[in-house]
């Protein structure tokens, strides 16, 4: 028997992206964001939601572009402190010892350090509640070398993402390949 625990941001797992973008100064700047994924296959497009009071919202509708750089575990510590403290009152790349670098396909900055990066071309904003979704056209992925599988994918357990759970406010680590998707389920049918 299931337990009523009300309305709560519980879908499980959530993204720990770092959102890149540059001010008005041209200044990089990033921040924590796990309200987020891919919402679009063609063309390909993530969303990420971010509240009005951030510094990087007003970033993304100034500049049109933003990236989506994915969190490995090795940067968690970095990437739970650009979440706590805002672009408007210091350099985080600074001060957290990461490299900024110009994306080639959008006016924004990704981590370098960081395996696997989307650089977005913002197509649409959508008002929800506390938050703005902002909807991006992936116009390119960059993945280190060192993370890419033989035919040329990211393998997942080399970019060893970070992963969120919001209301316990926890971070987790992906686990064991359970299966091929869009295959296994061919089995059950009759």
């Amino acid at each position: 028997m299931k337990t009523s625990i009300g309305a709560k941001t519980i879908a499980y797992p959530a993204p720990l992206f770092l959102v890149g973008s540059y001010d008005r100064e041209n200044r990089p700047n990033i921040m924590a964001a796990a309200w987020g994924g891919i919402c679009c296959s063609k063309p390909p497009s993530v969303a990420v939601s971010l509240r009005a009071a951030t510094y990087t919202h007003g970033s993304i509708m100034e500049r049109g572009a933003f990236t989506v750089n994915i969190t490995p575990r090795a940067f968690l510590e970095q990437a739970d402190y650009a979440g706590i403290f805002s672009g408007r009152d210091e350099d985080k790349f600074a001060a957290l010892g990461l490299t900024p670098i110009k994306a080639e396909f959008v006016d924004a900055p990704y981590v370098n350090e960081f395996p696997v990066v989307l650089e977005c071309a913002l197509t649409q904003t959508v008002e929800v509640g506390l938050h703005t979704q902002f909807i991006g056209e992936i116009k390119d992925v960059k993945v280190e070398k060192g993370v890419l599988r033989e035919d040329g994918l990211p393998d997942l357990l080399k970019v060893d993402p970070v992963i969120f759970t919001p209301v316990s406010r926890e971070y987790y680590a992906v686990g064991d390949f359970l299966g091929k998707a869009f295959s296994m389920g061919k089995r059950l049918k009759r």
